[in-house]
């Protein structure tokens, strides 16, 4: 078990939020990035002082503007930052692994140019306490029947070696992390109930792409 996992009640009720479509952060993931605008930078700072915790949201051009800022996605990932370094030209390099997934709740005043937010955690705290055994349901052969042309219409080279010495968990997590798929693939990856239906998502994206891709049905999720 990660000894900097946090309980249950030590989760922060208030947290800051980075607006970031594309960028997906998953329970267990690492997620680097690069922080330059100065009201990032201040948040990474309040971070590190107040329990080195973010969360990471999509924004969504579907959802309505508010006084604060553009329309997020409902469900984000509550994150740990896990190491940083700081650059000469005053940019912050950081790792932030993910913790639990949470609902946002009422949008609250900003701080130095950040957007911050009540977090409900009730529906995902099953994510703080990931299984000891991979999961049997996992479909490992389907991912990898997927992938390998995935990643030939995507022009990417992969080290297969690598990837097949991958549990299907980690396997699963971080294609969804790190594969191009649209804004709204992504959360909707995020939003899956379990990981195993996670994994069908992303085999069913993954065949999509090669076959040309195709809009999402209206509840997000890849058919």
């Amino acid at each position: 078990m990660d000894p900097f996992q946090p309980a249950p009640e030590q989760l922060p009720a208030e947290i800051a939020v980075f607006p970031l479509s594309g960028a997906l952060l998953l329970p267990g993931g690492k997620l680097p990035l690069n922080i330059f605008e100065p009201r990032y930078l201040a948040l990474v700072l309040d971070s590190l002082a107040r329990g080195r915790m973010f969360g990471m949201v999509q924004a969504n051009s579907n959802a309505p503007e508010t006084e604060r800022g553009g329309g997020l996605y409902q469900v984000g990932c509550l994150g740990r930052i896990s190491s940083f370094a700081e650059t000469e030209d005053g940019r912050l390099l950081i790792t932030l692994t993910g913790l639990v997934r949470f609902r946002l709740g009422e949008e609250l005043a900003p701080r130095r140019g950040y957007r911050r937010m009540r977090a409900d955690y009730a529906p995902y705290l099953a994510d703080l306490d990931p299984p000891e055994v991979e999961p049997a349901d996992l479909p490992r052969e389907a991912i990898l029947e997927a992938l390998r042309p995935y990643f030939m219409a995507q022009g990417i080279e992969a080290n297969w070696s690598a990837i097949e010495q991958m549990s299907c968990l980690t396997l699963v997590n971080t294609l969804s992390m790190v594969c191009p798929f649209a804004t709204a693939e992504k959360q909707a990856l995020l939003e899956a109930v379990t990981v195993a239906e996670r994994a069908d998502d992303l085999v069913a994206l993954l065949r999509m792409a090669v076959l040309g891709g195709g809009d999402l049905p209206p509840d997000g999720r890849p058919s």
